[in-house]
């Protein structure tokens, strides 16, 4: 549920402390922030087309700004759909980059005046030409999530050899083919990752051109990384070498260059503020502490499986002696353990009843949170200094 609380005169740029706020845990929003980000990534990737994902934060009044400022929307879902249209997006600035789609969403989409569709198979094809018909559509490729955090499995893509015969496919079927996608993992932190698929988009054009297929778009997904507990490499970095390899690879050919960023922008958006419910050891010769706040995994941190997500934990004794620490969530799932491998160093003053604020925390948090298991409730957001 989205609280429409208003919070004003906070900047957003450092951990809150509330004492006034509602139960915790909840998420805080700056959709400032949001625009921030989208224009840093703008200028890192001059002559791109920016699709901001939705599903990374769906918050209105993020894309609200986001749509004030010049963006376009990569959505995966009817409601997306519906969010974005209602904030002002224009439907011509909505691509449906979901590649596992209903009939009759496709055809809800098209009603509403999106055409542009992605798709990686041939029964997906199909049902884009019966449901939205004159639409323009491109193919995802299969890609390596090697060097991503949060990688993506063999879920989403095709080879490049299917994908040729399925953008020739496409004008028999009444469509428009104008391109390739791929997506080398969330939280990527090699930029030179991009280039190999880079290479096979290039493929696919040349060989598509022998079928009399000429394509002209080529979407680089996300997967631009935030800085969690360790720094990454700037973005800046990421446009330059990505950009090198477009070129390599492309030429003189004329490229219509799109990514869809989603944790990049919404991200440091947000800064959640949790309770410490317990702390306590395992035994009396165990060194690491156990710290149970009132969220985790099924709380909005399901990127922290496999301790994928390390986010930086602030509290109100930093500064002071730490000591190895493991962090769990309050649910009586075994599985609701945020980190245990990699120990955190965390004060050794911390007590029940502290609050800590678990920062860059504005992607993939409220949308991973569950309705109710356990009985807790959806993780509450507040957004700061937004009227409707």
């Amino acid at each position: 549920m989205i609280n429409d609380t208003i919070v004003d005169g906070l900047t957003g740029t450092d951990p809150p402390s509330f004492p006034d706020f509602p139960q915790t845990p909840y998420l805080l929003l700056d959709p400032k922030v949001a625009a921030t980000q989208f224009h840093r990534l703008a200028k890192a990737f001059p002559d791109t087309q920016i699709f901001y994902a939705v599903k990374a934060n769906p918050e209105p009044k993020i894309i609200r700004r986001l749509a004030e400022a010049g963006s376009s929307f990569d959505v995966a879902s009817i409601a997306e759909i519906d969010i974005c249209l209602s904030q002002g997006a224009d439907p011509q600035t909505l691509s449906y980059g979901n590649t596992i789609k209903k009939a009759k969403d496709i055809r809800y989409a098209h009603e509403r005046g999106v055409r542009m569709f992605v798709f990686d198979s041939e029964d997906e094809l199909r049902k884009i030409a019966v449901n939205a018909p004159g639409s323009e559509v491109f193919c995802r490729l299969l890609a390596s999530s090697a060097g991503a955090q949060w990688p993506l499995s063999r879920k989403f893509g095709c080879s490049p050899e299917m994908a040729v015969d399925l953008l020739a496919l496409a004008p028999s079927l009444g469509l428009k083919p104008i391109g390739i996608s791929f997506h080398v993992g969330s939280q990527q932190l090699d930029p030179q990752r991009w280039d190999p698929s880079v290479a096979d988009a290039a493929w696919v054009f040349r060989h598509a051109r022998e079928h009399g297929v000429e394509l002209d778009f080529l979407d680089i997904g996300g997967g631009f990384p935030v800085a969690y507990t360790d720094p990454v490499t700037p973005i800046e970095d990421f446009g330059a070498i990505i950009g090198a390899s477009i070129r390599r690879h492309f030429g003189d050919q004329p490229v219509r260059v799109v990514a869809e960023p989603g944790r990049y922008i919404a991200a440091e958006t947000g800064t959640l503020r949790a309770e410490v419910v317990l702390v306590s050891r395992k035994s009396y010769s165990d060194e690491p502490r156990w710290v149970y706040l009132d969220v985790g995994r099924f709380g909005g941190l399901a990127e922290t499986e496999g301790e994928a997500i390390r986010y930086r934990i602030v509290t109100p004794h930093d500064g002071l002696l730490t000591g190895p620490t493991c962090v769990a969530g309050p649910t009586c799932d075994s599985v609701d353990v945020m980190y245990k491998d990699t120990p955190y160093e965390l004060p050794l003053a911390l007590r029940s009843g502290d609050y800590v604020e678990i920062l860059n925390t504005g992607a993939y948090t409220t949308t991973y949170s569950s309705v109710g298991f356990n009985g807790f409730e959806p993780l509450a957001t507040f957004c700061i200094g937004e009227r409707a």
